[in-house]
């Protein structure tokens, strides 16, 4: 079964997924071997604990606002703007607010 977003369709990030009371909702956008793009909605008060990845990652939030944590240093986002995690790098995010976001991971 194919869940990502449907090709040759236009579509807006902010209508593709909706805020679930107390969750995180998420969808591929596209998922290939050499990458992937996920669209996200946070509700408020969640989160993704500290982690790593093997591969840099762009966070751009669409709605609302987050904090993110690389390397232990805290970054406050709201909807328009854009942070990159790289790659080995210890992050977490908080939706200080609900927000939503797109995540594209580039593998090597």
């Amino acid at each position: 079964m194919n869940n990502e977003f449907e090709k040759e369709k236009k579509f807006n990030f902010l209508d593709e997924v909706d805020y679930s009371t107390g969750g995180v909702v998420s969808k591929n956008v596209i998922k290939k071997p050499t990458g992937n793009i996920s669209l996200f909605a946070f509700e408020k008060g969640e989160g993704l604990s500290e982690h790593t990845a093997p591969f840099d990652a762009l966070l751009q939030v669409i709605d609302g606002e987050v904090k993110v944590t690389i390397n232990g240093k805290p970054h406050d986002l709201k909807a328009g703007e854009s942070i990159i995690m790289p790659a080995n790098s210890p992050h977490a995010v908080f939706a200080a607010e609900r927000f939503k976001m797109v995540l594209t991971m580039i593998k090597e």
